[in-house]
């Protein structure tokens, strides 16, 4: 019999143990084996990212099988369903929950934030050296305390910035990670990184999937059945995320009109831009920035 697969909300977070938190958009916790075992499949509604610090926990990621070690990160971004969680009894770790919202309002350019998200998605588990945890764990320990001095009228604004430097840094280590993979990828993957990095440098010009195969050098069925293969995704998914990324963050984050946006990621008008929002949000640009 299939398993229902429930939502997991950000808020259900705070009942995982001693929290420190912002609303409902940031949550930080420095115990993860207090976190209760999950019964069911999990819909990701938010933003987590991890710290082991000792022991070992199993899990299934979009039914893909998951280790982590101490000394790994992990990060699971918005959509995936996580089932299957079980651990060792010695398990201690630190982590970091965001609302999708939160999120967008943090990072202030698509691009140099892009690559950690995007290499979460296929690369969930980051092994770091001892350095990068102690970098990772004071991190999380400075954002804590900042969220809980209630007395500082920026505690949000410097929970933004922290956020943002941690994942400047969470960066660095999948720069880095990324040039050893790439000397052992195959062709599939090879072919997935060159198109995701040219989506990042001309999604805002240009979505047509047959413009990227030319530049591949590849079919467009080609570029399709690689994509696929490789993410589960399609490129027009692949497309739209990135368009709809920064959608979100010219809304959230300008003051920039709608016409002005729409001109900025070449839609040919901004009735076209509202309805292609819409269609990949669930809502209008307008309502989207009033919300």
């Amino acid at each position: 019999m299939e398993k229902k697969i429930v939502t997991s909300d950000i808020q259900k977070v705070k009942q995982w143990g001693p929290v420190a938190s912002i609303g409902d958009d940031l949550m930080v916790l420095d115990r993860i084996d207090e976190a209760p075992f999950l019964q069911h499949p999990r819909f990701m509604n938010f933003i987590l990212v991890a710290l082991c610090t000792q022991g070992e926990a199993r899990y299934r990621l979009d039914m893909n099988e998951i280790v982590i070690k101490s000394g790994d990160a992990i990060i699971i971004s918005e959509r995936h369903v996580v089932e299957g969680f079980t651990a060792s009894p010695d398990l201690q770790g630190m982590c970091m929950a965001i609302s999708v919202r939160f999120f967008y309002e943090v990072i202030k350019s698509v691009s140099d934030i892009s690559s950690l998200f995007l290499y979460a998605r296929n690369n969930p588990v980051v092994t770091f050296s001892e350095r990068d945890q102690q970098v990772f764990k004071n991190y999380l320990s400075m954002i804590a305390m900042k969220i809980n001095d209630s007395t500082n009228r920026f505690r949000t604004d410097l929970a933004r910035t922290l956020i943002l430097a941690m994942f400047y840094d969470l960066s660095n280590v999948v720069y880095h990670n990324q040039q050893v993979m790439e000397r052992r990828q195959s062709r599939p993957d090879t072919i997935f990184t060159q198109f995701i990095r040219l989506v990042e440098e001309n999604y805002r010009r240009e979505r047509r999937v047959g413009w990227y195969a030319q530049q591949l050098n590849i079919t467009p069925k080609h570029l399709c059945e690689t994509v696929k293969q490789v993410s589960r995704r399609t490129p027009n998914e692949w497309i739209d995320n990135y368009v709809t990324l920064q959608l979100r963050v010219l809304l959230k984050n300008t003051t920039k009109s709608i016409k002005e946006i729409a001109d900025e990621l070449n839609f040919p008008n901004q009735s076209f831009m509202g309805k292609y929002f819409k269609e990949n949000v669930g809502m209008s640009p307008t309502l989207y920035r009033r919300s």
